[in-house]
């Protein structure tokens, strides 16, 4: 569970919830497309009004009489986000007045045991209020007439949700919780594995390519520890998405991997290590993401786990582990976050200065530095000036001395020495202030 108060928001489908979501939560965290359906799994945005906090939970559209398999998958984590809720916000659609759907939904909700706040959105004039006076038939006491496109009511509508969450306090956030972003190419099972990590089905899971479309964050407990598990959408090449609900999802993805600490790069062990994968996890690693690559689906397969691991070793400078895994069968499932943790923590750690000098002094003893034009890069001194990721400043004699693939033997020797694989590491050489060598 969140440490913040939850309040689920939701509605018949494209009501305008994702759209109020994001103008309560003062951003664009949750995907809206004039396409209705868009919103499919349980999204949480943290909103904040007068000092206090909360998380807004968007959920996909509600219609109970549509029968098509995603749209239960859809109900049923609606259903799941409102049996974990605080409060709970009903958004109707004000023109369109009271449907059938609505009708459904509000009697569910007439029994809630939290309080239920019924909104009439799109009421986008002042002059517009008497369009809520259909929505009294639906016994959710007063509608509270808001424009999520425009804004008009939505102040009165977050005084209202602090009051309904009344004294709830919310819990602290653990001081080592870590973020682990599951992403990958549409269709290689990531949320598919998110469901085997939490032994439940928190995320939908479709054969359908392009399912998940927004960035998921769900939390819970591994050996102790926080961590909060971001399922996102399947990457692709922006150039393929452009002018697409997919391109406002792939934007999404890209920020979850930003404020993550470790990546889960999920590829499909029937294509092997393809260059989609390897593009993914270079994305991973610019935004300064430790990785971890894991091959779903392996029970289906016959790859050389070797060939794959050359091919990471060979193509991707932070050199990631590869591990195997079935998201279906639970092959190597308990394994996976242990791993992400192990990585995150070795991202976090500090090497203490006179052992990074030893080390960095041996290494120049058996592979000294290659001269150039009769001058040879002199290293002076070392220190650890930075974690997440780890940065290294080291003083050297002169900048211009200094040899790509030399200072690539340097960093590849301390990913060795201190299990830096997956991590990115940052070299800084610093002109040294004193006298320069020669």
């Amino acid at each position: 569970m969140s440490a913040l108060p939850t309040v689920a928001v939701v509605g018949f489908p494209n009501v305008g919830k994702s759209t109020l979501v994001n103008r309560l939560a003062g951003g664009s965290e949750a995907v809206t497309h004039s396409e209705p359906g868009v919103t499919r799994d349980r999204k949480r945005v943290r909103c904040e009004w007068n000092g206090i906090a909360f998380e807004l939970l968007d959920t996909g559209g509600i219609d109970m009489a549509d029968e098509d398999e995603m749209a239960q998958d859809i109900q049923r984590q609606a259903r799941l986000g409102m049996a974990e809720a605080d409060a709970v916000l009903m958004i109707a659609d004000a023109r369109a007045g009271v449907r059938a759907g609505d009708a459904e939904l509000a009697a569910t909700l007439r029994g809630a045991e939290v309080p239920v706040l019924l909104v009439a959105n799109k009421v986008d004039r002042p002059e517009a209020g008497h369009l809520t006076a259909e929505l009294y038939k639906l016994g959710l006491g007063e509608p509270l007439a808001v424009s999520a496109t425009h804004g008009l009511g939505t102040g009165d509508l977050l005084d209202a949700i602090v009051t309904a969450l009344g004294d709830l306090e919310p819990g602290e956030e653990p001081a080592d919780r870590v973020r682990v972003a599951v992403i990958g190419r549409p269709n290689a099972g990531k949320s598919s594995l998110v469901n085997a990590f939490l032994g439940s089905e928190r995320v939908i899971v479709s054969e359908r390519a392009g399912t998940t479309r927004d960035a998921i964050d769900t939390e819970l407990e591994v050996d102790g520890r926080s961590v909060v598990l971001i399922d996102t959408a399947g990457l692709r090449r922006r150039s393929k998405v452009g002018g697409s609900v997919d391109y406002y999802a792939q934007l999404r993805s890209e920020r979850a991997v930003e404020r993550a600490d470790v990546a889960l790069v999920v590829c499909d062990a029937n294509d092997g290590i393809t260059a989609e994968d390897l593009r993914v996890a270079e994305l991973a690693m610019r935004a300064g993401c430790a990785t971890l690559i894991a091959l779903n689906k392996w029970d289906e397969t016959r790859t050389d786990i070797g060939d794959a691991r050359a091919r990471v070793a060979r193509k991707l400078r932070l050199r990631p582990e590869v591990v195997t895994c079935s998201a279906l069968r639970g092959r190597n499932v308990g394994n996976l976050l242990p791993k992400a943790l192990a990585i995150a923590d070795r991202a976090a750690s500090r090497i203490p200065t006179p052992e990074l000098n030893r080390f960095v002094g041996d290494v120049v003893a058996k592979n000294p530095p290659p001269s150039r034009r009769g001058r040879r890069l002199r290293l002076y001194y070392a220190a650890q000036v930075g974690e997440r990721p780890p940065r290294v400043a080291i003083q050297v004699n002169d900048r211009k001395l200094i040899v790509r693939d030399w200072a690539y033997h340097l960093e590849n020797r301390m990913r060795e020495a201190y299990g830096l694989e997956g991590v990115p590491l940052v070299i800084d050489f610093v002109p040294h202030s004193g006298r320069r060598g020669s």
